[in-house]
């Protein structure tokens, strides 16, 4: 594990520490997670958008999942 510098508004590392001393946590393990978890929001986001830009090239046609309509149960019959 690396040490880095970071420089934070005073009002966020009063956020950081209150939270951080209510789930018995320290501030560089909250940060950690914090970050952990902003990477894979970024990856989850350029993810959805390369899907987007898919379906808007080649969108969804009619019958492209009509085999599977005789299979559908919605359980109303």
């Amino acid at each position: 594990m690396r040490t880095v510098q970071l420089t934070l508004d005073d009002d966020l590392i009063i956020q950081v520490d209150r939270i951080s001393k209510e789930i018995h946590t320290n501030r560089s393990a909250f940060t950690r997670e914090a970050l952990r978890e902003a990477i894979l929001k970024f990856k989850r986001e350029r993810l959805e958008q390369k899907h987007r830009r898919g379906y808007e090239r080649r969108p969804v046609t009619e019958s492209e999942f009509s085999a599977w309509d005789d299979e559908q149960n919605w359980g109303d019959e």
